[in-house]
């Protein structure tokens, strides 16, 4: 059978079908109405429909919807529910759908048609953003669930993972002996969820509508240790309400935290109100899964890399071994040009209770999955390459270095930041190479030493820009080792002279992008002709003191910042803070490698000041001769 995109083809039905039913403006009545064709389809998937007229074809249907909502009963309550949809668009969805191998355990059907009927707007909403289907087979192949364990979903939405557990059973021929759980607190998903496993001939039972994190025993049974495999991506987001102030009270984690004077993480009793409902989903899957179980899990990076979730970690730590961490790239869950969300995710499989001293995690760091920024799906798919890669490793205990695939010892994570992109260039082992030709130093390490003075902006608020002819610097004026002449804003002089001293801004200072997106990193120096300015707080200023033992300049200092090894660890410790991307105080954490020779320091800081000093005579001559131009 030919190969189709089921997407593809729920995407030409919506279409067709949004045009008929004009006044069925809600794609939930347009995906219900699919859904229960698609549920005849399976009962008629030997019998050939293409030969039978509109109305034959309508009356076949119709008929064996009355044998669906027989076998069907706790999904279609209504014993009288009928088919909404005329004899011409029974006849369209038929034809589309017979198009499509329903069998195939390479497709989620369902999953395809609610990710294409379904708006980004109302998902989004509540953090509802539907797993992809290789994200979801990715932790059911690593986990390897057994053919008698107990699997549950607490955040089930339309029933990805439980669907990607069913499909590895029946793929690797195992009869399952111990169940599939799902709940989750919207209704319709929770339907869905039942609608999808009815379809793999799973009684639908097991999925209900309620509130994992209030885990009402009345409703869901028994809450603690109760478990094997926890398969889950948890809604999350900072504007979305993890609970209710008596909800929250029974996690630990949605207890305020603060710093000791050792500098752990300590638990306060004050409740956290806002606490995100990420952080006590991973809390109550714990909870929920039996000592020894497997929780595999979906999450922000930044719950596991920003130094105010350190607590979410050291937590984790306690409680779990982690086995494998892989950071998914920012298009994972871009589903369409303006769809879905760039939240950049990681993947964590961890057992729980099995705590010991010091072990190796496997980490990953995927570059390519999910959809371009057209919404057109990436060809290319590291998760299965990483997935093998992990598999060897458990086979072997050994693993060929690269970013699909690397190992970690639990003492080498530094501050809690588990991020796989935080140590690639650590698993690459480029450091070592270095050693033998070069001082490897962090910015730490020489802003404590006084070899350099760090400090950041100021911002001076919309209603400044315009009200003078001061150059208001900001992340987007920095390029190419310099400093843009015609930035965008410009301040009065009082905002320069009420800024001027704490800025302290002077000839050869470095300017450094701390926030944003792809500019993380990007430096320019300070010339003669850029020291009257106001730079944002989203730059770092560095000042090197050239009277220091490395031999260490300016100039050479920008070229070591610019440099690949640089750069690389630039990307790796930049992670995101709620709501855009941040170096932050990880700044510190960055290795310069100063060379050895002195003569090499002097012949590298001698080709930038030359290329700075070309490029900026170059910039105020052709600024002079716009200039001209109007005399």
């Amino acid at each position: 059978m030919e190969k189709f995109s089921a997407k593809n083809t729920f995407e030409d039905i919506r279409n067709f079908l949004a045009g008929r039913f004009l006044g069925a403006s809600r794609d939930e009545f347009l995906l219900e109405e699919t859904i229960k064709l698609i549920f005849c389809r399976y009962a008629l998937k030997d019998k050939n429909t293409a030969e039978l007229s509109e109305i034959e074809l309508s009356g076949l249907y119709r008929r064996t919807f009355k044998l669906v909502l027989q076998e069907h009963e706790d999904i279609y309550a209504d014993s009288n529910c009928e088919l909404e949809f005329d004899p011409v668009s029974i006849k369209y969805v038929d034809d589309k759908l017979g198009k499509l191998d329903l069998t195939n355990l390479e497709r989620d059907i369902i999953g395809d048609a609610y990710e294409i009927f379904i708006g980004d707007a109302i998902k989004g909403q509540s953090g509802q953003f539907f797993t992809p289907q290789n994200a979801a087979e990715a932790l059911v192949e690593m986990i390897n669930p057994k053919g008698d364990a107990k699997v549950l979903d607490p955040a089930c939405g339309a029933g990805g993972f439980l669907v990607a557990t069913a499909n590895h059973w029946m793929r690797n021929n195992v009869l399952n002996g111990g169940g599939l759980y799902g709940v989750d607190k919207d209704s319709y998903l929770t339907r869905l969820a039942k609608i999808h496993m009815a379809c793999l001939n799973y009684k639908s039972k097991n999925f209900l509508c309620a509130d994992s994190l209030v885990w009402d025993e009345q409703v869901l049974g028994n809450r603690e240790s109760e478990y094997d495999v926890i398969l889950t991506n948890p809604p999350f987001g900072v504007n979305i309400q993890a609970g209710t102030v008596e909800t929250l009270s029974k996690f630990e984690l949605a207890m305020k935290y603060k710093k000791s004077k050792d500098g752990i993480m300590a638990k306060t009793n004050v409740l956290n109100d806002s606490v995100p409902p990420q952080v006590v989903f991973v809390e109550q899957c714990i909870k929920l899964v039996k000592k020894s179980g497997s929780i595999g899990i979906v999450v922000p990076e930044s719950m596991i890399s920003n130094k105010k979730y350190s607590y979410v970690v050291d937590y984790i730590f306690s409680e779990c071994q982690v086995k494998v961490v892989i950071g998914m790239p920012d298009e994972l869950f871009k589903t369409s040009g303006k769809g879905g969300t760039h939240t950049k995710t990681c993947l964590l499989v961890l057992e729980k209770n099995r705590v010991v001293d010091d072990y190796e995690i496997f980490m990953a760091e995927a570059k390519w999955c999910g959809h371009d920024s057209r919404g057109r799906e990436i060809p290319k798919d590291d998760i299965p390459e990483i997935v093998n890669n992990y598999k060897l490793y458990k086979n072997k205990g050994s693993i060929v270095v690269s970013n699909l695939g690397f190992t970690m010892k639990k003492s080498e994570i530094q501050n809690n930041v588990l991020a796989p992109r935080a140590y690639v260039h650590f698993a690459a082992g480029t450091e070592h190479k270095l050693e033998e030709t070069h001082k490897l130093v962090t910015i730490g390490q020489l802003i404590k030493e006084s070899v350099l003075q760090v400090s950041t902006g100021n911002e001076v608020g919309k209603l400044a820009y315009g009200t003078g002819n001061i150059p208001f610097i900001r992340t987007s004026d920095i390029s190419n080792w310099e400093i843009k002449s015609d930035p965008k804003h410009l301040v009065s002089e009082k905002i320069y002279q009420e800024l001027a001293e704490k800025q302290d801004v002077k000839e050869g200072d470095i300017l450094m992008v701390k926030d944003g997106s792809y500019l993380i990193g990007t430096c320019a120096m300070i010339t003669k002709y850029d020291t009257k300015i106001v730079y944002q707080s989203h730059l770092y200023k560095i000042r090197v003191n050239p009277d220091n033992e490395y031999g260490l300049n300016n100039y050479y200092l920008l070229a070591a910042l610019s440099s690949d090894y640089v750069r690389q660890q630039v990307l790796a410790n930049t992670f995101s803070q709620d709501i855009i991307n941040s170096l932050g105080d990880r700044l510190k954490d960055l290795v310069i490698p100063i060379s050895h020779e002195r003569k090499k320091i002097d012949k590298i800081a001698n080709m930038v000041k030359k290329s700075i000093n070309e490029s900026i005579e170059a910039r105020e001559l052709s600024k002079k001769a716009r200039i001209k131009v109007l005399q």
